[in-house]
């Protein structure tokens, strides 16, 4: 007598969809691997759902709804991204553009952060239009690779230069401009054991290194009674307090000078993005074997779009630029293929909603030394750079110096591109392919004049 189809039917059912789905075998993985894969690729970028909410505080944004937007944009995107190119590449507020959105366009600039959220949104939006027109193709074609790797460099050395400040680590110095802090107070002697922490289980390959160091050091903190554990019960109103809150409309009302920052925030939330996105597409397809016989990224378009959309809902959730993730490899290298590592990943984002507003008791001691780890793991692209060659050489010192000497992603983007494209010039190698290239050159050139060192 045959047994009743029923549970199993139901559960060869799914199996069969997610075989059809995500082209399983095709790829030469399996459900189970697909699902390690995606914890791994969440233990390794967990830590930005303490980090960004820490980075945005300082712009005066509530740190339990920010962390809690964090969780959501993190989850509708990758889950987004899983659906829509079956890529197994995470998503969350990008580091770097979280920086600057706080320190630069907010503190600096003296935007309120739900203009500067309106910002995000726009940009956002231009996203979209560039990538579904076939403009972003001409934008990337304008800008050699070398610079893109030196914005990645320059970021890096600026985060890593905000998570020795907030460690008190390097402190301001009237004679030097900076200086090495007191590394016997208490809270750079946390940072210290942090840094120490994470370091040390990095080179163990220990999965979720930074998240597990950021935890131990509020732990050794409060142990040591630097830091105020008294966690307020759940509350979704709490949530909200970032919600729905950009103002889209101060973007557009503004003018004069402050309206050609504002433009310039669009345009470097736009860039960067796009850069990042590139450079992380190129590197996690790679390492997954996704990349066609041609060297070119299958779905690409849906990646971007999905990309785009992402940034708009985060905006609107309360977040910074959400981008694609490097950490995304770690789910590759264990196995992941296909876009239900990104879903899985994208889940447990969203299950981590409901212990968001608990980010708010990590002290800046905690969350520095995770942002001066990742701001060495992201000069990696600096070998991309032709150093021998001063065609190259110029143009990416320029901007990986200017990036954190000025602290301002735009200055070090503004450099960079002009000066490619006067040496350029001088060398007499300009093409009519170029345009592009000279008219951003103009316009950064016209910064400079009507902002001067603003």
């Amino acid at each position: 007598m045959d047994s009743p189809p029923g549970p199993v039917a139901a559960s060869d059912g799914f199996s069969g969809w997610l075989e059809r789905r995500f082209t399983l075998t095709e790829r030469g993985t399996t459900a189970r691997t697909e699902v390690l894969a995606g914890v791994t690729t969440f233990l390794t970028m967990a830590y930005i759902v303490l980090v960004n909410p820490a980075i945005l505080g300082s712009a005066g944004m509530p740190v339990a709804a920010v962390a809690a937007a964090t969780c959501f944009a993190a989850a509708f995107a990758s889950i987004l991204m899983g659906f829509m190119s079956n890529t197994p590449l995470a998503m969350a507020p990008g580091m770097g553009l979280n920086a600057y959105f706080s320190y630069t366009v907010v503190q600096q600039m003296g935007v309120p952060w739900q203009v500067a959220l309106g910002c995000v949104f726009i940009s956002g939006i231009a996203f979209l239009l560039l990538t579904l027109t076939g403009i972003r193709q001409l934008i990337v074609a304008s800008i050699p690779n070398y610079l893109f790797a030196a914005v990645a460099g320059g970021i890096g050395l600026f985060i890593g230069f905000i998570g020795l400040k907030d460690a008190g680590i390097v402190v301001a110095n009237p004679a030097t401009f900076v200086a090495l802090g007191d590394l016997k107070a208490p809270s750079s002697a946390l940072a210290i054991f942090g840094l120490l922490l994470i370091a040390a289980l990095s080179v163990w390959n220990v999965r979720g290194a930074m998240l597990i160091g950021i935890v131990a050091t509020t732990l050794a903190g409060w142990v040591m009674g630097l830091v105020s554990i008294s966690p307020e019960p759940y509350s979704l109103e709490a949530l909200t307090g970032t919600a729905f809150q950009l103002d889209i409309a101060g973007v557009l009302g503004l003018s004069g000078r402050q309206g050609i920052g504002l433009l310039e925030i669009i345009f470097v939330f736009l860039f960067v993005d796009l850069f990042d996105n590139i450079g992380t597409l190129v590197a996690v397809t790679k390492r997954a074997g996704l990349i066609d016989e041609n060297g070119k990224i299958p779905k690409l378009n849906r990646i971007l779009v999905t990309d785009a959309t992402a940034t708009v809902v985060g905006s609107m959730a309360g977040t910074s630029t959400v981008t694609s993730y490097v950490e995304s490899a770690a789910g590759v290298q264990a196995g992941g293929r296909t876009g239900l590592t990104a879903i899985v990943t994208g889940l447990l984002f969203l299950a981590m909603m409901f212990v968001a507003p608990y980010a708010q008791v990590i002290p800046l001691a905690a969350t520095a030394p995770a942002l001066i780890i990742v701001g060495g793991l992201m000069l990696l692209p600096l070998v991309e750079v032709e150093w021998e060659d001063p065609m190259s050489a110029i143009p990416a010192f320029l901007t990986v110096a200017m990036i954190p000497l000025t602290f301002s992603i735009a200055n070090g983007l503004a450099f960079g591109i002009t000066a490619h494209a006067l040496l350029k010039m001088v060398r007499g190698t300009l093409s009519r392919t170029d345009w592009f290239l000279l008219v951003l050159a103009l316009l950064f050139v016209i910064r400079f004049i009507w902002m001067g060192g603003a």
